[in-house]
């Protein structure tokens, strides 16, 4: 049984390719075989007129002179005009017994034993009639005129090896034009199947620009009924899509926002109650301990709500300017606390054109989660990658499994060694958005040595 996916490995154009070139085929060989047999039956028609024109000239020439004189037959019928390499035959029946002569043109090389017997029989019987036979390897026509009146049967063979050799050449010809004309039918379904799959490509191309973030791209009318319908349809799902998108931001982002006020209220009294805690009894220091854990990663996740509603909507605009990516690593570092972290720079020249605040807002997502998740960062590592920048983030974690390695940058995913954290599940997600800003990606691999590698790279002059 064909499996299907095997069916649907030709591309579209390959299949289209394939068709017009078996349907050039199909044409050719139909148009070459008629042209071929209408051209043949031509050709021997005219053949066989012409031998049996001559055939019978020859013949009413030998009753003519037979009818007067049978002294010199030999020589009679050694003068006759027949074509070269074709002969002709003599049969000369007795008038007082039973016996019969043939006088062969060429006798050392032709007698009526080469001569089909049965054609012989029938004209000797008195019917004038044709026949093709082979003789030495090449075809002949033969005619046998029986002349009754003074008992003589003439027969003359014509070589059709003009004919032949006439069909052959253009059976070749008829060949190689089906071959060309293959070709060209594929080439041309080829060449076609571009511009019948270029509305396809511009659909793509607008589907990949929708899912990158491009919720405003449009296709243009192609200026066919057919393909505008395709139009209007693409168009009318994508103005869907980015109504639907945009209203889902708004209200994440609105949410967010009514949100700020009640966690700041929540935050004030928390901090309250922990200056106060001592006055408590463990059993409601616990409690209030719970409680300002709870409220700090509510607030956290609202915060990171917020971050991702302005990346949505792309009011989150760039600053690009000239930095010092190393001394920008190493004051985000100090300034966050993670001044103890190792920093290896591979290289120099550090001097690149970016967004400062991008960065540190990666390089201090990479380093919480780190903390939160992994034990901590134990090295944060810069280097040169041909036009590229890399910044590695290496932890001292158990690593991150294969199967959740793309996983762990969507929202409120979490990795197998993050599900008991008190983080909000949107960090790598902010990560990865502000990665894009920066034209650059952000994946994780598992070092030689045990631990994730978060690796970040980013073009030198990046927007």
């Amino acid at each position: 049984m064909t499996n299907p996916s095997t069916r649907l490995r030709l591309g579209i154009r390959l299949r289209m390719a394939i068709f017009f070139g078996l349907a050039a085929f199909a044409a050719a060989v139909t148009l070459g075989l008629a042209t071929y047999l209408s051209t043949r039956a031509y050709l021997l028609d005219q053949r066989i007129d012409v031998a049996k024109r001559q055939a019978f000239n020859n013949a009413q020439l030998v009753r003519t002179v037979l009818a007067t004189s049978r002294d010199d037959v030999a020589s009679l019928v050694t003068n006759l005009r027949t074509e070269r390499d074709g002969y002709a035959v003599l049969h000369i029946a007795a008038t007082d017994d039973d016996s019969e002569f043939f006088y062969a043109q060429e006798p050392l090389r032709f007698t009526q034993s080469n001569l089909p017997g049965e054609l012989v029989s029938q004209t000797i019987s008195g019917n004038t009639g044709r026949q093709r036979f082979t003789f030495d390897g090449l075809p002949y026509e033969a005619v046998g005129v029986a002349i009754p009146a003074i008992g003589v049967h003439y027969f003359e063979a014509f070589p059709l090896t003009q004919v032949t050799s006439t069909l052959a050449t253009i059976q070749t010809t008829l060949i190689v034009s089906v071959i060309i004309i293959t070709i060209f039918g594929g080439l041309l379904g080829f060449t076609m199947s571009r511009s019948v799959l270029r509305p396809l490509r511009r659909v793509s191309v607008a589907a990949n620009d929708i899912a990158t973030g491009g919720l405003d791209t449009r296709l243009e009318s192609e200026g066919d009924p057919d393909l505008d319908q395709l139009v209007r349809s693409f168009n009318d799902m994508a103005d869907s899509v980015q109504s639907r998108i945009e209203r889902e931001e708004r209200f994440a982002s609105d949410v967010s926002h009514e949100l700020r006020s009640p966690i700041t209220a929540l935050t004030t009294a928390v901090e309250v109650l922990e200056r106060r805690s001592a006055e408590f009894s463990e059993r409601n220091q616990e409690a209030i301990s719970v409680l300002a854990m709870q409220v700090r990663r509510f607030d956290r996740t609202v915060l990171d709500l917020l971050e991702l509603a302005r990346l949505d909507a792309g009011s989150s605009a760039s600053h690009v300017e000239e930095i010092d990516l190393l001394d920008t690593v190493r004051r985000v570092m100090a300034r966050y606390g993670f001044q103890h972290i190792p920093v290896d720079a591979i290289g120099e020249d550090w001097v690149i054109q970016a967004d400062r605040r991008r960065i540190e807002r990666i390089l201090t997502n990479l380093l919480q989660n780190a903390l939160d998740h992994a034990g901590g960062a134990t090295q944060v590592t810069l280097a040169h990658r041909n036009d590229d920048m890399e910044l590695v983030v290496v932890d001292a974690g158990p690593g991150v499994a294969a199967s959740e390695r793309e996983r762990i940058f969507e929202r409120f995913a979490r990795g197998t060694a993050g599900r008991t954290s008190a983080g909000s599940g949107l960090g790598l997600a902010i990560v990865q958005e502000h990665a894009r800003a920066l034209s650059g990606r952000i994946w994780v691999e598992n070092g030689a040595d045990g631990g994730a590698r978060f690796i970040l790279r980013f073009p030198r002059g990046s927007s």
